[in-house]
């Protein structure tokens, strides 16, 4: 498994990141790490390191992006 820093935009608001922790596990990804970077605009910026299948990350994003509301900012693989 690749390991993959995903920053992300989400609604700042109660299951907002219980949706995205479900959809990681539902793809297949381990959640290795966890930080929330800051609220602004009702928004919540979190920096998310995911462990995937495989070396590509885009199967990941696009099931993140697909999260009503969410939007990944960045994708940076982890050494």
């Amino acid at each position: 498994m690749a390991e993959f820093r995903f920053q992300i935009a989400l609604p700042d608001r109660p299951g907002s990141l219980g949706a995205v922790a479900s959809a990681i596990g539902f793809a297949g990804g381990d959640i290795r790490g966890l930080v929330v970077l800051r609220s602004e605009n009702g928004r919540g910026i979190d920096d998310v390191t995911i462990a995937i299948p495989g070396q590509d990350p885009s199967d990941m994003t696009n099931v993140l992006n697909a999260i009503g509301g969410v939007e990944v900012v960045s994708v940076t693989p982890v050494n």
